[in-house]
């Protein structure tokens, strides 16, 4: 079964919507333009009930199918918040926000929901409840975890729960998905060297935090090509070092600070052990405390079996099965749908953006043309797992 007709109709109201969620970004919770623009649009579908300020600025929206409250329930979640990067696409609906842009498509993602939410209330073609989630806080604030702290999965009965996101590269009108692991832990780690400053001229004087710093990049190194299985996926990254402030003065401290990308818990585990081992034998060979502050973000994405089968049936149905891979290759970026994972059975899909730039940068812009195909997956998901018997 093809793109929706009606969702195809809705084409230029959709990208309209999309354009003008682009030009007002808001990043973090503090979405309140976008929460409220979203909670209305619910309202005006005749939604049977709207919930704001869930995860402290999240909106819920709730359709019951034909035979009203009973059955099972469907969760579709969609991110609402954006980046602080500037834009540069020079799009006639660019960021009216200087240093703010939607630079990973999460306003693609509110409207293919918001789409659906439309059809699906019109329609009401299922029996039980469809619960739409648009979530802030997804760059990095774990607006995921709000929301799932604050009672959505109980609140709401939901039985289990989808998510999607763009993926620039894959061609539009492709999905993209895999069972299992999909999205890596996103850790952080930061190290404090207490050294001893001195003359720039008189280094036997000093316990040097930059030398000390530079051994510690060297030696994390050795975490992935020396103590992690070739096969395992692993990352480590040092994206951070500061320290001094002048030509002649070895300085007193450094900072050293980066990420830890992973996709199975044991080796999440082995990279945090060695990086507080390696911290603990550097400070010890040159006499100085390494004071090591890891934390523990993001988990892994993990979709669930009989979900993600499912879920790429439903993909089938729309674009053909020789447009939907099925064993895409897991990435190691972060999604904080992981912690609606954690507690509910489903599944996460990527949406072919086709040659765009990238995620995160400041020439990337949604393909308005993926808008009806990510509604109508969205639509056919609710009407086929919520069937009437």
């Amino acid at each position: 079964m093809p793109i929706v007709n009606r969702l195809a109709e809705y084409q230029d109201e959709l990208a309209a919507w999309r354009h003008d969620l682009h030009q007002h970004p808001e990043i973090l919770y503090d979405v309140h333009r976008t929460a409220a623009s979203v909670a209305a649009r619910l309202r005006e579908f005749g939604v049977d009930e709207v919930v704001t300020g869930l995860g402290r600025t999240g909106v819920v929206g709730v359709i019951r199918g034909r035979r009203g409250e009973g059955g099972r329930t469907v969760g579709l979640r969609a991110d609402m918040d954006a980046l602080p990067l500037t834009e540069i696409t020079g799009k006639p609906y660019s960021s009216t926000i200087p240093g703010k842009m939607h630079a990973c498509g999460h306003d693609g993602h509110t409207v293919m929901l918001l789409g659906a939410a439309k059809y699906l209330a019109e329609t009401r073609n299922f029996d039980g409840t469809a619960v739409v989630i648009f979530q802030p806080a997804e760059e990095g604030g774990g607006g995921g975890r709000a929301m799932v702290e604050d009672g959505l999965m109980e609140r709401f009965g939901i039985d289990e729960v989808y998510g999607m996101h763009n993926m620039p590269g894959l061609d539009l009108g492709k999905f993209a998905i895999r069972p299992g692991p999909i999205m890596a832990a996103t850790d952080e780690f930061n190290l404090s060297i207490a050294g001893l400053g001195a003359h720039a001229a008189k280094p036997h004087l000093s316990l040097d935090p930059i030398v000390i710093g530079a051994q510690l990049v060297q030696a994390m190194q050795t975490i992935v090509s020396r103590s992690v299985d070739p096969l395992e996926s692993v990352v480590v990254s040092v994206t951070k070092f500061h320290a001094g402030e002048a030509h002649n003065i070895i300085p007193q401290t450094a900072a050293l600070g980066g990420t830890v990308r992973t996709l199975k818990a044991e080796m999440r585990d082995l990279a945090e052990r060695r990086i507080r081992e390696i911290a603990a034998g550097i400070g010890a060979a040159h006499g100085v405390s390494i004071e090591v502050d890891y934390d523990r973000n993001y988990p892994v994405t993990v979709n669930h079996v009989a979900n993600t089968l499912f879920a790429g049936d439903i993909a089938s149905e729309i674009v053909g099965g020789d447009r939907v891979d099925r064993d895409v290759a897991p990435m190691m970026g972060g999604e904080d749908f992981s912690y609606m994972l954690e507690k509910r059975p489903g599944a996460f899909i990527f949406i072919g953006n086709g040659d765009s730039a990238g995620l995160h940068n400041p020439a990337y812009d949604f393909n308005d043309d993926a808008l009806p195909i990510g509604a109508s997956y969205w639509v056919r998901l609710v009407e086929t797992s919520l069937a009437p018997a």
